[in-house]
C-alpha cells in the first residue's frame, strides 16, 4: 500500500528520474546514435511527460512531511513541464547540430527535478536540497554554447550569484531553526513570533528569492546571462526557473511566514515597485533582443510581486495564472529569438527590421507575444496583469497598483518598439531572409500563438485554480 501511495505521489519525479536514466543507458550503451533520433526520443518522452501529470492526481504526504503534494502542486509542476518541452520543441535547430545533446537534457531535466523537489518541499532542508539541484545544473547549461566566451562568462557570473543567493537562504534558514527548533513548514508558524532575529531571517529568505526571482536589486547577473548563454538556455531560464522560484516562494511566504505579513508585506512594496521600475527603464535603451527581454522579465517579476502583496486567495491564484501566460507569452518572443539567432546568427533589434516581409509567421508570434508581455488587449497577458493587479489591490494600497499601471504605459514603448522594427521599418541592409523551419519549432511557436490569444478567454481555468488556491 505504502509502495502505491509512493507511485501516485511522486509519479512527475519518477517519470523525470526513468528519462534521465534512459538517456544515460543511450549515452553510455551506444555510439550509433544521431542527434535527431535523441531530440525525436526527447521530445516524445517529455510529452508523455507532461500528460502523465493529468493522471489522477492525489493529494498526501511523504518521508515525515518533508515531500508533500496537492492539485494545485500537480498544476504548477504541469506547468513547468509545458515550458519545458515548449523550450526543447523551440531549442531544436540549436540543438540538432550540437555535440552534446544528451548531455544537454540530463542537466536539464536534472534542474527541471530539482524544482518539483522544490515545489513538492514540506521542510526547508528539502526545499533547499532541490534549489541546489536546481541551480548548479544550470551554470553548465548557460555554458553550452562552448565555443563563445560570452558563454563561459555567462556560467561564471550566474553559478556566482546563485552560491551567494543560496549562501543568504541558508544563513536565514539556520536562523530560523536556532530561533524555533524546526525547519517543517507545519511547524513554523506557530513558532514565529516577529522577533529580531525572525525578521532578520525572513529579510535573508527573501533576499534569496528575489534573486531567483530576479528582482532589484538582487538582478544584476540576469542581463548578462541572458544575453551570454544559448537562447534555449536563457528561455529556460526565464520562464520555467523563474515559476519554480515564485510558486514557492508564494508557498512560503502564505503558508509559513503568514505571521509576520505584515514585515514582509513592506518588503515586497519596496521591491516591487523598484523591480517594475528599474527593469523597464534598462529596457528601454536596449539593443540586443535578449538583454531586452531580459530586463523585461525583470519588470515581469515586479508585476508578480504586486500580486502576491494582496495576501489573498485571490493573490495565489492570480501569480499562477499569471505564471501559466507568461510561460506561453515569453516563450513565444524568445522561441523566435532562438531560431532566428540559430538559423541567421542576429541578435539585435536593428537587425529586425523588414522582418514581416520574409518571416510573416514568426513577425505574428513574436507581435503576438510582446502584446501579451505588455497587457496589451485582447492577448492574455491582459487578463494575467489585470487579475495581479485586482490581487495587489485587495490591500487597499492604490498607491502600487497606480505605479503598477504607470509602468505598464513605459513598458508599451520597448515592446512597440520592436513590433515596429518587423514591420514598418526599412531595412538599411537586406532582412532577414526565409527561415526553414523543422517542424518542431513550428509547433512549440504554435502553442504560444495560440495560447497566448485564447487563454485569457477560458474563464474557467482562472475560477479553477482559485478554487484550488492557497488561502491567506
Amino acid at each position: 500500500m505504502m509502495g502505491t501511495q509512493f507511485f501516485w505521489l511522486a509519479k512527475q519525479e519518477l517519470v523525470l528520474a526513468l528519462v534521465i536514466f534512459l538517456l544515460l543507458i543511450i549515452k553510455t550503451g551506444s555510439r550509433t546514435y544521431s542527434n535527431t533520433s535523441v531530440l525525436n526520443l526527447v521530445n516524445a518522452l517529455l510529452l508523455v511527460n507532461f500528460l502523465a501529470g493529468f493522471i489522477a492526481p492525489a493529494d498526501g504526504i511523504l518521508f515525515n512531511e518533508m515531500f508533500h503534494t496537492n492539485t494545485l502542486v500537480t498544476i504548477e509542476k504541469n506547468i513547468l513541464n509545458l515550458g519545458t518541452l515548449i523550450v526543447s520543441m523551440q531549442g531544436y535547430e540549436w540543438l540538432k547540430t550540437h555535440k552534446h545533446v544528451i548531455e544537454f537534457y540530463v542537466l536539464l531535466l536534472s534542474t527541471l527535478m530539482g524544482m518539483f523537489f522544490m515545489i513538492s518541499a514540506g521542510h526547508l532542508l528539502m526545499f533547499y536540497l532541490g534549489l541546489e539541484l536546481a541551480s548548479i545544473p544550470l551554470a553548465a547549461l548557460a555554458n553550452f554554447d562552448l565555443a563563445k566566451r560570452q558563454s563561459s562568462e555567462a556560467a561564471f557570473k550566474y553559478i556566482i550569484s546563485s552560491a551567494f543567493s543560496s549562501g543568504l537562504l541558508l544563513f536565514g534558514i539556520s536562523l530560523l531553526f536556532g530561533t524555533t527548533g524546526s525547519l517543517l513548514f507545519s511547524d513554523l508558524p506557530a513558532l514565529l513570533t516577529g522577533g529580531p532575529l525572525q525578521i532578520f531571517a525572513l529579510v535573508l529568505l527573501i533576499a534569496g528569492f528575489a534573486f531567483k526571482i530576479s528582482a532589484v536589486p538582487f538582478h544584476w547577473w540576469t542581463a548578462d546571462v541572458y544575453e551570454g548563454a544559448p537562447v534555449t538556455v536563457s528561455a529556460y531560464l526565464s520562464v520555467v526557473s523563474k515559476g519554480a522560484a515564485v510558486f514557492v516562494f508564494v508557498y512560503f511566504l502564505y503558508l509559513v511566514a503568514k505571521p509576520m505579513a505584515a514585515a514582509w508585506y513592506t518588503i515586497l512594496f519596496i521591491l516591487g515597485v523598484l523591480t517594475m521600475l528599474i527593469g523597464n527603464l534598462f529596457a528601454v535603451r536596449q539593443q540586443s533582443v535578449k538583454r531586452l527581454l531580459a530586463f523585461s522579465s525583470i519588470a515581469q517579476a515586479g508585476f508578480i510581486l504586486v500580486g502576491i502583496s494582496g495576501s489573498s486567495q485571490a493573490g495565489s491564484a492570480s501569480v499562477v495564472y499569471f505564471i501559466l501566460i507568461y510561460v506561453l507569452s515569453n516563450l513565444g518572443a524568445f522561441g523566435v529569438a532562438s531560431v532566428v539567432s540559430a538559423l541567421s546568427g542576429k541578435e539585435s533589434i536593428n537587425d529586425y527590421k523588414g522582418f514581416y516581409r520574409t518571416n510573416p509567421f514568426l513577425s505574428w508570434v513574436m507581435a503576438i507575444a510582446l502584446f501579451s508581455l505588455a497587457g496589451i488587449p485582447p492577448a492574455a497577458g491582459f487578463f494575467g496583469k489585470f487579475f495581479l493587479l485586482f490581487a495587489g489591490a485587495g490591500k487597499g494600497n492604490y498607491a502600487l497598483v497606480i505605479i503598477a499601471a504607470l509602468n505598464m504605459v513605459i513598458a508599451f514603448y520597448y515592446y512597440l518598439r520592436l513590433v515596429r522594427a518587423m514591420f514598418f521599418d526599412r531595412a538599411d541592409q537586406e532582412p532577414i531572409p526565409s527561415l526553414d523551419l523543422n517542424w518542431y519549432p513550428k509547433i512549440g511557436l504554435g502553442i504560444c500563438l495560440v495560447g497566448t490569444l485564447l487563454l485569457g478567454f477560458f474563464g474557467h481555468v482562472y475560477e479553477h485554480i482559485y478554487s484550488i488556491s492557497i488561502p491567506f
